[in-house]
């Protein structure tokens, strides 16, 4: 084996046990392997050879025709797959720090959130007499409420919600592992108080506290809900609730987010609610206060 192919399947090692969210590991795998096939057939005999010129121009090429996030983050996963090399010291150092992505700047979320009246018909609509409709209306509900990211929620226990002084809290896993703690709103805390106790969930703590609903029946399983189940059923939900807005798992949490900010709520609160390393994070869902309005526009006197 060469010390090359040595080299590129040592950092590809790498990147499988450093990089915690499977999402973000698949994607800079990906990246990080198109790069290195992109190497080859550039004629770059070794890694150890390449420069930063060379993935500069692989960014270029790559790049064309892809939004800027997508660029950056591409750059990324070439970024640290030299930066894993350099760490074993199988190089020097690492030619892509110095390379430039294309700029970006966001002045608000993609995500669109739900108008406040809009989310709260959705969540009243869905029926509760049955563990799929106390299921969905839970999950739904913390994300709403609780800002909380799907991933964060799917990954929940049924130990991750207990009670302090007489008030329902959650225990939420950000990215990063980051362990989060808030107190439930009182609407969060009626639909999982009601989706525990009838659904019988508080007899196995360490049980996926969202799980599938077996097929053919109406019972829980011990199967963890997956994120693209949980997609089509926000979008059944949402078509059921008469939206014609795209709706997403990101929705509900920005409609909580938004929701809060526009009524006053604290940007620093808001950030420590949504578990965000940065109020810059934050301040993408405030793009509300931002729009400019049909009269506003009527009142230009040309």
């Amino acid at each position: 084996m060469t010390a090359g192919v040595r080299s590129e399947n040592r950092s590809l090692e790498l990147f499988a046990a450093n990089i915690r969210n499977r999402h973000t590991r698949r994607a800079y795998m990906r990246g990080a392997q198109d790069f290195l096939d992109w190497r080859e057939r550039a004629g770059v005999a070794s890694i150890a050879e390449v420069t930063a010129l060379h993935v500069a121009s692989y960014i270029e090429q790559w790049g064309r025709g892809r939004s800027a996030p997508t660029v950056k983050q591409r750059l990324a996963a070439i970024r640290r797959l030299f930066d894993s090399l350099v760490a074993s010291q199988i190089l020097p150092a690492n030619p892509a720090s110095s390379v430039r992505g294309p700029p970006h700047k966001m002045s608000r979320s993609k995500t669109r959130p739900l108008d406040p009246a809009m989310a709260r018909a959705l969540l009243d609509g869905i029926d509760a007499s049955e563990p799929a409709g106390l299921r969905d209306r839970a999950l739904i509900g913390l994300m709403v409420y609780a800002f909380a990211r799907i991933g964060a929620a799917l990954a929940m226990k049924v130990e991750d919600v207990s009670e302090r002084d007489g008030r329902l809290w959650v225990r939420l896993r950000g990215k990063g592992g980051r362990r989060h703690e808030t107190p439930c709103h009182h609407n969060l805390e009626a639909y999982l108080r009601a989706y525990i106790e009838k659904c019988g969930l508080g007899a196995d703590p360490a049980a996926p506290l969202f799980p599938t609903i077996g097929r053919g029946t109406d019972s829980l399983t011990k199967t963890p809900l997956k994120q693209a189940n949980a997609y089509v059923m926000v979008r059944r939900r949402a078509a059921a609730a008469g939206i014609e807005a795209r709706v997403g798992n990101h929705t509900f949490r920005a409609t909580g987010i938004a929701a809060y900010l526009e009524s006053g709520g604290k940007l620093e609160t808001a950030a420590a609610m949504a578990n965000h390393s940065s109020l810059r994070t934050t301040q993408l869902y405030r793009g509300r206060r931002n729009a400019v309005s049909a009269d506003e526009v009527e009142r230009i006197p040309v």
